[in-house]
């Protein structure tokens, strides 16, 4: 007697979202499925339905989110709406994509606890396995009691990874976990939700950590429909061309392939930057393909001089710090979780006065991790409409942002790379500010996104703008900062050109930071001074 394979963890046949008001589907129609123990990676460009796959997949959509769902949609194969959002979440652990609106606990203890909780836990056990998700979130012991309100975006989400280890799901869904972590803690997260065995279905621009952990591909195009499927070298080797075209984040080495093809220099398919290095031309200067244009910096603009800086209402957290914004310049400041980039940030904008030394220079303006934080009005053309610009701006703007279409949309109904474009849009747009700090920018967003804000942040340097950009994307440093500071234990760990403190990795790995994918070849790039 042979026993029946075990049903698919998830499965979708013909599945179409059309939310209120819309002309057209989200969404679909769409067919994929899950098998139980395959950890399959979800991608696509910006807005096609990648979060409204996962909000539909435990009936959150249409239950708490109002929308029109059509065609079949399975967990272990029973029908979705044959249970509520609540009664799978014995067997689905779902890790949301903003953690902001998502962590309900006064302390760390209450949220890691919560779902066993509501589940009717014993105390005894509930105490047991609060401690062990946390010592697998690599949580210290002493946060038990620590406030959330207290963490940075990144320890919010670690703290949101030890709420779902706990809840002890048979199916992992996560949506852009990665986005806030530092490449070590994006690392551990991995290890936890993508063990070999486990099932999970993951959406996520930050690929270095997660391709050698995923089984299967699958690509929605911006249509929402399915683009292509497959293994990683599948999909990656053979169809990274396609998407590249379709503003689909890939891994480093695609993209670069990309552009050497575009100059004249034909390489293989292939995704692997190891693979890259041995069909690349002699002599070939790659400075052109990996670094940003050479920069003539201008004047001093903001300084901190041995400034001790701390968040609004709490301790100081950097201390003795000296540093300058030039214009023309574009500054990155990288870091592990908790180390202070966001509180550095609000000081150099002026935003958060120092507690000690001394900021001198205009203030300047400041792109939060909460896009949300940014709007105020029902729409992106009312809230482009409050800057001062004309109509025929206006229309610009929305288009070079890639917003015509939501141009009257409610901002908080907007994919959450649309709400990120929508914020940048709000502060470049204008010549109010001679200062600009952007957190997390790429957070969320697609490939073509990210090339939007790279180039958009290049031509307000090359304007004269002083602009600083925190982010733990190690490729997108290297194209866009002319100069990098690394903070670690309170203070500048490393500071100096973008190329050289990126392509040192024992600096980088000493405070839980990663080299670029493409650091093997920076020996191949002609450095130039800025």
């Amino acid at each position: 007697m042979t026993c029946a394979p075990p049903p698919d963890a998830a499965a979708a046949r013909g599945l179409s979202i059309r939310y209120p008001y819309a002309q057209a589907d989200a969404l679909g129609p769409l067919d994929f499925t899950v098998e139980t123990g395959e950890r399959v990676l979800l991608l696509g460009p910006s807005g096609c339905g990648k979060s409204t796959v996962l909000h539909a997949l435990t009936g959150l959509l249409p239950s708490a989110i109002p929308a029109t769902r059509t065609g079949r949609l399975q967990l272990f194969g029973a029908d979705v709406d044959t249970r509520s959002p609540a009664e799978w979440a014995d067997r689905v652990a779902f890790l949301f994509q903003d953690v902001e609106q998502t962590l309900v606990g006064f302390t760390v203890a209450d949220e890691v606890a919560f779902a066993l909780e509501n589940r009717a836990h014993p105390p005894h056990t509930m105490a047991a396995a609060v401690a062990e998700a946390m010592t697998r979130a690599r949580l210290p012991e002493n946060w038990h009691a620590r406030r959330i309100a207290t963490l940075s975006g990144g320890q919010k989400q670690l703290v949101a990874l030890a709420a779902t280890l706990a809840q002890g799901g048979d199916l992992v869904i996560a949506d852009e976990p990665t986005a806030s972590l530092a490449p070590h803690a994006a690392h551990l997260l991995a290890e936890c939700i993508l063990a070999p065995g486990r099932t999970a279905l993951i959406v996520d621009h930050r690929l270095g950590p997660l391709l050698d952990r995923i089984d299967r591909v699958v690509v929605l195009a911006p249509s929402g429909r399915l683009l292509v499927e497959g293994s990683v070298d599948k999909v990656f080797a053979h169809h990274g061309a396609t998407l590249v075209a379709e503003g689909i984040w890939t891994p480093a080495a695609v993209r670069l392939r990309q552009k050497l093809q575009d100059a004249g220099h034909p390489i293989p398919p292939l995704w692997r930057v190891e693979d890259l290095a041995a069909h690349l031309p002699p002599g070939l200067d790659l400075a052109p393909f990996l670094l940003p244009p050479p920069c003539t910096p201008g004047p001093e603009v903001v300084r901190l001089e041995h400034a001790d800086c701390a968040p609004p209402f709490g301790p100081v957290v950097l201390r003795d710090i000296s540093l300058s914004l030039h214009a023309g310049q574009v500054l990155g400041i990288m870091g592990p979780n908790g180390a202070g980039k966001s509180t550095l940030a609000a000081c150099l904008a002026g935003l958060a006065p120092p507690k000690a030394g001394l900021r001198q220079g205009p203030p300047g303006a400041l792109a939060f991790q909460n896009p949300e934080a940014h709007f105020s009005t029902d729409s992106p053309r009312a809230e482009l409409a409050l800057l001062g610009l004309a109509p025929d701006r206006i229309a610009r703007a929305l288009g070079d942002w890639g917003l015509s279409a939501q141009a009257d949309q409610h901002p908080f109904t907007l994919s959450m790379g649309q709400k990120r474009r929508l914020a940048l849009a709000l502060l470049t747009e204008t010549d109010r500010w001679p200062v600009l700090i952007l957190d997390e920018p790429t957070a969320g967003l697609d490939l073509r996104g990210a090339a939007h804000v790279a180039a958009c942040l290049r031509a307000l340097a090359q304007a004269g703008r002083a602009l600083a950009v925190i982010t733990h994307d190690a490729d997108f440093a290297l194209s866009v900062c002319d100069r990098v500071v690394v903070l670690a234990e309170g203070g500048i760990a490393a500071e100096g050109r973008a190329s050289t403190i990126l392509g040192d990795s024992a600096v980088l790995h000493s405070v839980g930071l990663a080299p670029p994918e493409v650091a093997p070849l920076l020996h191949r790039t002609t450095l130039v001074r800025c």
